[in-house]
């Protein structure tokens, strides 16, 4: 019995853990695929140059015309740009939700149940930021809704606050397989979304939690240790004017770690004061 528990939860821990068949697959009696032809070789023509060979003495093939463009490749520089583009034109946060559900620029859209766009009050004075969904949260739709958001609430009320005075999204919309962590390519991806929601929301002051937020949004090369309860500032345009940031830990760490939740609680009192206290 235990070396099946720890075979499920090895599964779990590599991405395995939704079922998409009612019957398992057997890939190793699978058939191999069938090798494709390599096209003809070409043949050097009298001016140096090489044209297609013949087929059977007949005439030369034509040329093969050139198909239609393809769409950037996923997580690379070109689809952060489409991303940009996408995100500029969403005036609205319905308008930008719809950008990100068309959005085909980040391979997690296509193992992820849902996107996960936000949660709370659009019009709060505040905002936190998360990293990106997990099991929970992915099949609900919601950010902070498994065992961490339950803590995150209980954080929040410490300070006389709850999620209709606040407004919540995460860095990533979708999930990553087995809740790893997101890599760079993903959150350049996405990024651009993550900027335009802040800018949309406009809040005046943001608490971002976890490495992954902080790092992202900061451009921070220190870990969260360093950089949880520190002040800083974030422009999600050039033009804007920066808003007050103070990265903490994520709750799903401080699941991990209740040790520190101590410094956490140092972190929600400097928010409180900062931005409830008269």
């Amino acid at each position: 019995m235990r070396d099946i528990v720890a075979l499920l939860r090895w599964h779990i821990d590599v991405g395995a853990d939704e079922a998409i068949s009612d019957s398992p697959t057997d890939w190793t009696k699978v058939a191999p695929r069938v090798a494709q032809p390599s096209p003809a070789s070409a043949q050097p023509s009298p001016q140096g140059r090489n044209v297609p060979a013949k087929a059977g003495g007949g005439a030369a093939a034509q040329p093969r015309r050139p198909g239609p463009a393809q769409p950037a490749l996923l997580g690379t520089p070109a689809a952060g740009a489409t991303a940009r583009t996408m995100a500029a034109e969403a005036h609205t946060l319905e308008d930008l939700r719809a950008a990100m559900a068309a959005f085909d620029g980040c391979a997690l859209k296509a193992t992820a149940t849902n996107l996960v766009f936000a949660d709370g009050n659009p019009k709060a004075r505040l905002m936190l930021i998360g990293e990106a969904p997990g099991e929970d949260e992915d099949r609900q739709g919601l950010p902070f809704v498994g065992k961490s958001g339950k803590l995150l609430d209980m954080m929040l009320k410490c300070i006389g606050l709850d999620r209709d005075s606040v407004y919540i999204t995460n860095i990533l919309p979708w999930r990553p397989p087995g809740n790893r962590k997101p890599n760079p390519n993903e959150i350049q991806a996405c990024l651009p979304f993550v900027e335009r929601h802040i800018e949309l929301i406009a809040p005046e002051g943001l608490m971002l939690l976890g490495g992954t937020s902080a790092s992202a949004l900061l451009d921070r090369s220190e870990g969260i240790m360093r950089l949880r309860g520190r002040w800083l500032e974030f422009s999600p345009t050039p033009m804007a004017a920066p808003i007050p940031v103070l990265p903490t830990y994520h709750p799903a760490f401080l699941l991990r770690q209740p040790a520190m939740k101590r410094d956490s609680w140092r972190d929600l009192v400097a928010f409180k004061k900062k931005f409830l206290t008269p």
